[in-house]
């Protein structure tokens, strides 16, 4: 198991009658780009909400670098080294681009301060302050967003917001990074630039990405393996190039 930074065993859910998800087996090496991917309705949101702890599932478990997280709260899932980004784009939108990763920075011990240091305003909170913010200066870079910092988030362009939401993500010192639908509508520059990043991260944090993505030219280009879903069930799993050639996989996502 600890060759994989995550696996799941037999996961799945049901709300009522209906299983959204069921026995899904999904092991994922450090460093890849795995995708995540099916028609609309298969199930993909639902697995991120179970592994950041959304959903608690109804059968199975998953292990993130050989740990059980399954059960465990979102705040502690995050802790333990799962971060995410979503659908639709949640930040602080009237607070800076800085401040957006500075908030995401408190997850980490060494910029704590006690309640009468962050009161009392005493030296520590200002010395907390300026790591935190060159921290913070420092992802942004990452992405070119240092020019941006003093913007307030929602005046940032669609492409730049995304990307925004990633350095969130990043400054929570994930293991694995949840990403959902990064290239929802970005026109093609855009999504060649992301690439990129996605790539660049992954080489720079030593870090697993998990994706969700409805542009096969992007999964296609980017995903070491994926695995395909299908009503709430794997449907095909393995090398990218080669998942995406199998007949079932062409019949899911174009019918019959």
């Amino acid at each position: 198991m600890a060759d994989y930074i995550l696996e799941t065993k037999n996961l799945g859910i049901s709300f009522g009658g209906l299983k959204a998800a069921q026995d899904v087996n999904i092991r994922i090496k450090k460093n890849q780009i795995y995708g995540l991917i099916g028609p609309n309705g298969a199930g993909k949101t639902t697995i991120f909400n179970m592994l950041t702890g959304v959903y608690k599932p109804t059968t199975g478990t998953f292990y993130l670098d050989g740990e059980e997280l399954c059960g465990l709260a979102q705040d502690k899932i995050n802790h333990k080294g799962i971060a995410r980004t979503f659908q639709n784009i949640r930040l602080f939108n009237n607070m800076t681009v800085v401040r957006n990763v500075m908030v995401a920075l408190h997850n980490q011990p060494e910029y704590k301060c006690s309640v009468w240091e962050s009161f009392f305003r005493l030296p520590r909170h200002f010395k907390v302050e300026k790591e935190m913010r060159a921290k913070a200066k420092e992802l942004l870079r990452i992405f070119d967003l240092e020019e941006e910092r003093n913007n307030l988030a929602c005046n940032l362009p669609y492409g730049k917001q995304r990307k925004l939401e990633i350095a969130r993500a990043l400054a929570t010192n994930p293991k694995l990074l949840l990403l959902d639908e990064p290239a929802a509508g970005m026109n093609p520059h855009e999504t060649e630039d992301l690439e990129k990043t996605i790539r660049s991260i992954r080489d720079q944090f030593d870090m697993t990405i998990l994706l969700i993505e409805h542009d096969m030219k992007f999964v296609a280009g980017l995903c070491d393996e994926v695995t395909v879903l299908n009503f709430g069930t794997v449907l095909a799993e393995g090398e990218t190039r080669k998942a995406l050639k199998d007949p079932e996989v062409i019949r899911a996502y174009i019918g019959g």
